[in-house]
């Protein structure tokens, strides 16, 4: 894109010269030099000659490196006229740009003159410069690492001359031979050689920035001759010849026929298909006979060869590997030695289970195709029976009745292994004691035993999952040698969590011991499930759960606890542990009408799991015991301002209460008045004789200053007890005398009246008044009328007694019919009082 950009540029120069016309040969360019190294100054200059003189004097010339301005021109007036303009470019890093000179004419850019630049590094020096001699093509080619990009037009040759003497002198020179364009190989064909003079080689690379060559070789053209590999092929059968022996391959090849006048070696290399076996080296191998015979691998084993050769012993190079040949070495007859395992069956006992395992004796013991079990009967050498022909590890068959001894060969191709003998002897030795088995990890158990005596030659041990069962597909077995050890570690077919059944049986002297068996873990399990919750019963803040327990489980630890979890809708979280034991719990502390949910957790020493989660929801409260709830608080309320009342009420230790209490003497009777505990004062009238007095006293809600009224002249008050408990008084006025009360003067009663009589005297009572204006219950003025309320003149109750009444004094006796508050009193024991 960078070149196309830069050509229509230049295009579009040229068509601006020919259009200016007047331009026309104004300016030319000069630069230090047009190719430069990639980074470095270049300056040019620019001169407008005389014929340009129709220009302005003063125009400014410019400078465009492509489609750039490029600042920094220095332009002056030369002596004969002309103007010159310089600039110096600090770093060229175009591989190839134009140069412009430029001027502005018609408002427009017009072009003066251009150059091309270039800007690269000079060649590298080639390297690995190598030749080798074809005879095939009869040629010596030459190959090179030419070095990096110069981005500049660079020329490569492949020179080199005839020499004698270790090419230190010259003699004739070969033509060059120039590589096509991006090639670093050249070929200088047979015409230009001599085969068996020295000729000094190199490669020269050139361009306009420099010149390098590499190093020199000197060489002999056959001296660097590589051969082509021969073909390798299996030899032809010959009918007369033997076969070959196991492990052994017969093999030939073809030479390659331009090299035949030329003395070499060759090399064989080879490696079995299967596996990941590497390359085995063979040679150097005969060159005369032009085939070889390979021992000493495996038998019955594809195996991949490969040959190369090389001049010899003149010096020459390596060929390349002949293509692949896959050849299959014979078979060898089987040499294993069968360790023999035999069980009968207890309902048929001439039912026998052959079991045997082959072991190698040797490194390469020859591949088993099946294995023979076969009688022969006895005073008939030449005649075998066959009772069993496999391919696997084991066989049931028929024993005859009168054989007693059988024989187990494997087989292949090749032939037979040697017979094993197999003698079906009675248990005639001592049995194992103390057999036992522990697990050492999820993989091995360990069985152990004591030595019984005699010692035993050796032991075949079983185990296989348990319990036992009548098909033996599953055990694994092994036989041991040594009579002498006392345990083995089992590592074969174990698998963790499962039970296993271990049998162990001793060998002796053409006899057997008794099979002794054990059962062990390899690793106990956790718990495969736990149990599933049930909802039993469930109420406002609890509920009852319950599950049923697990049986237990062969293989699986036993539980050491339960977990129970449970969680509300605002997912906080509560937990309780469990023995193993238990089959329920209550959830309490739960709220009303809320969602929760509940899993079980069953724990082992061998691990943990979780049941399956109950979402459970607590019971609303009803409506009515919602109201019965309310009606109880507001009653409880009620009750509580009841007694509250009643205290503040009725408090004997308060003196001042909320209002007086007054009775009602239209609605009540006089006895009622008197409370049980009274205390009573006499009042003596000594003009009257000695009646009873009965008074009616009132306290007041203020406190106020007695009204002081003349008893007979008297001018002291009419004394009244400070106690406000009683509010009707009766008492006989002869105890005045035998219980003398101090009472102050200054008294909160107010005494509205006074009934003189006896109630239990069948005369009538007097009434004594008191012209009292002040109101009955503490109302507002003005005072009541004289017939609604009473005046009394406090007086001390010595005075009183000893005193008569009068007419004229302010209180005056006798019955008042008027008086509201006492026409509805009645005396018990008094039929009336006068007129009342």
């Amino acid at each position: 894109m960078a070149r196309l950009r830069n050509f229509s540029l230049t295009w579009a120069a040229l068509i601006i010269l020919l259009l200016s016309g007047s331009l026309e040969g104004c300016g030319h360019i000069s630069v230090s030099a047009p190719i430069v190294r990639l980074g470095d100054p270049i300056t040019a200059s620019c001169i407008i000659t005389q014929k340009c003189s129709h220009l302005d004097p003063e125009s400014q010339i410019l400078w465009r490196l492509g489609a750039d301005l490029q600042p920094g021109g220095r332009q002056q007036h030369l002596s004969d006229g002309t103007q010159e303009s310089t600039i110096t470019l600090p770093h060229l890093n175009h591989t190839r740009a134009f140069l412009s000179c430029c001027l502005n004419w018609s408002n427009t850019v017009q072009i003066l003159d251009q150059v091309e630049l270039q800007a690269g590094y000079p060649p590298a020096v080639p390297r690995n410069l190598s030749c080798l001699m074809n005879l095939t093509t009869n040629s010596l080619n030459c190959q090179w690492e030419p070095g990096p990009e110069t981005h500049l037009p660079t020329n490569i040759t492949l020179k080199s001359f005839k020499s004698r003497a270790n090419c230190q002198t010259q003699e004739d020179s070969i033509r060059d031979c120039v590589p096509k364009d991006g090639q670093s190989h050249c070929s200088i064909p047979r015409r230009h050689l001599l085969l068996y003079q020295n000729m000094v080689i190199w490669v020269q690379a050139e361009n306009a920035l420099g010149t390098s060559m590499s190093l020199q070789l000197c060489l002999s053209p056959m001296d660097v001759v590589k051969l082509e590999p021969p073909m390798l092929r299996t030899l032809d059968p010959n009918p007369e010849a033997p076969p070959p022996e196991p492990g052994c391959l017969h093999l030939c090849w073809e030479p390659w026929k331009p090299g035949l006048f030329i003395n070499q070696k060759c090399e064989l290399r080879h490696k079995p298909q299967r596996g990941d076996a590497s390359w085995a080296l063979v040679g150097p191998l005969p060159s005369e006979a032009f085939q070889y015979e390979l021992c000493g691998i495996l038998p019955a084993t594809t195996y991949t060869l490969q040959i190369r050769c090389i001049r010899w012993p003149l010096p020459g190079l390596w060929s390349n590997w002949s293509p692949n040949l896959e050849l299959r070495t014979t078979e060898r007859a089987p040499t294993v030695r069968l360790d023999i395992w035999w069980r009968q069956r207890q309902l048929d006992p001439r039912t026998v289970q052959l079991f045997w395992k082959p072991v190698p004796l040797e490194e390469d013991s020859g591949q088993i195709q099946g294995y023979l079990v076969s009688w022969r009967p006895s005073g008939q050498a030449a005649a075998i029976l066959p009772l069993c022909n496999t391919t696997e590890l084991s066989c049931t068959f028929h024993l005859p009745s009168e054989a007693q001894e059988v024989t187990l060969e494997a087989y292949n191709s090749a032939g037979t292994s040697l017979p094993s003998p197999v003698a079906f002897s009675e248990s005639r030795g001592p049995a194992l004691t103390r057999l036992h088995a522990m697990s050492r990890d999820p993989h091995s158990l360990w069985v152990g035993w004591e030595l019984p005596s005699p010692q035993p030659q050796g032991y075949v041990i079983e185990w296989g999952p348990g319990p036992s069962s009548t098909s033996n597909s599953n055990k694994t077995w092994r036989m041991e040698q040594s009579g002498s050890i006392t345990g083995f570690l089992l590592k074969e077919n174990i698998r963790p969590f499962q039970l296993y059944e271990i049998t162990v049986t001793p060998l002796y002297q053409d006899a057997m011991g008794p099979s002794q068996h054990v059962y062990a873990y390899s690793q106990e399990r956790g718990p495969s499930r736990a149990p599933e919750l049930r909802l039993n019963h469930i109420g406002k803040t609890w509920a009852q759960l319950e599950w049923v327990p697990e049986p237990p489980e062969l293989g699986k630890s036993p539980l050491t606890h339960y977990t129970i979890f449970w969680t509300n809708a605002q997912n906080q979280f509560f937990s309780a542990i469990l023995n193993a034991s238990s089959s329920g719990f209550v959830l309490h502390g739960l709220k009303p009408a809320s969602l929760y949910h509940v899993h079980l957790m069953a724990t082992s020493k061998a691990g943990a799991v979780n049941s399956t989660v109950l979402n459970l929801m607590t019971l609303t409260p009803e409506g009515s015991e919602l109201h019965i709830l309310l009606g109880l608080f507001g009653l409880l309320l009620l009750l509580t301002c009841l007694c509250g009342t009643v205290w503040l009420c009725c408090s004997p230790n308060r003196k001042n209460p909320l209002w007086p209490n007054v009775p009602d003497p239209a609605h009540s009777s006089l006895g009622s008045w008197v409370p049980t505990t009274m205390e009573e004062e006499a009042f003596q009238l000594p003009s009257l004789g000695t009646p009873p007095i009965t008074k009616l006293t009132v306290l007041e809600e203020e406190k106020k200053q007695p009204v002081p009224w003349e008893y007979h002249n008297s001018s002291e008050t009419c004394g009244l007890p400070t106690l406000v408990q009683p509010y009707v008084l009766q008492r006989d006025p002869r105890a005045a005398s035998t219980q003398p009360q101090s009472q102050s003067g200054t008294s909160d009663q107010v005494l509205y009246g006074q009934l003189l009589g006896s109630p239990t005297s069948p005369g009538p009572g007097h009434y004594l008044r008191c012209n009292s204006t002040q109101p009955l219950l503490g109302g507002v003025s003005p005072s009541p009328k004289s017939y609604e309320n009473l005046w009394f003149q406090a007086s001390p109750l010595r005075t009183l007694a000893a005193s008569a009444p009068s007419q004229e004094d302010d209180c005056v006796f006798g019955p008042l019919l008027d008086f509201p508050l006492l026409q509805g009193i009645q005396v018990h024991g008094v039929e009336g009082l006068g007129s009342f």
